[in-house]
Order: structure tokens, then sequence, then C-alpha cells
């Protein structure tokens, strides 16, 4: 296994329990993916070079207060992404 950063999982999950409870404006990739670069610059990398350091990640972020922390990232980076879209949008 690579190096991976195991808050991206972490932060994908996420964002799927944070589209089931914010209408956002727009929902294509590329605004999903700008939402996520944001989040993800945001908050501290969790590197890990093995599945059961991924494991060991994740069961942190079970933790009500860091979810939370994240869901405010996420709501943060939706504001911005709404207000910045940098794509065109079809008529």
């Amino acid at each position: 296994m690579p190096v991976f950063n195991a808050m991206e999982t972490i932060v994908i999950n996420l964002f799927d329990e944070f589209q089931k409870n914010y209408e956002m404006k727009c929902i294509c990739n590329k605004c999903k993916e700008d939402m996520l670069a944001l989040v993800l610059n945001n908050i501290p990398p969790r590197y890990t070079s093995s599945e059961k350091g991924q494991l060991f990640i994740k069961g942190l972020y079970i933790n009500p207060q860091l979810q939370s922390d994240v869901m405010r990232e996420l709501m943060e980076a939706a504001n911005i992404v709404e207000h910045h879209q940098q794509h065109q949008v079809e008529s």
C-alpha cells in the first residue's frame, strides 16, 4: 500500500452525509471536487502506509467533535463554492 492520506476517505464519506442535510445550488463533479479540495486543504492530513494505520485514523473520526469539525469545513467550503463557481452554467 502506498502512502495515503486517510482524511480523503473520511471527508468523502462525511460529504455524502453532508449532502443529505444541505441543499447545494450545484452538485456537478467540478463543484464537489472544489469543495473536497478546500476541506482537505483546511484540515490536517493523516498519512498512513498501512491498512492498520488507515483503520486507526478512521477510528479517531468516530469522535463526534472531529466529525463536527469536518462538517463545519464542508459548510464553509459549500458557501465558498456556491459563490465562486469555477464552471460554465449551462442554460
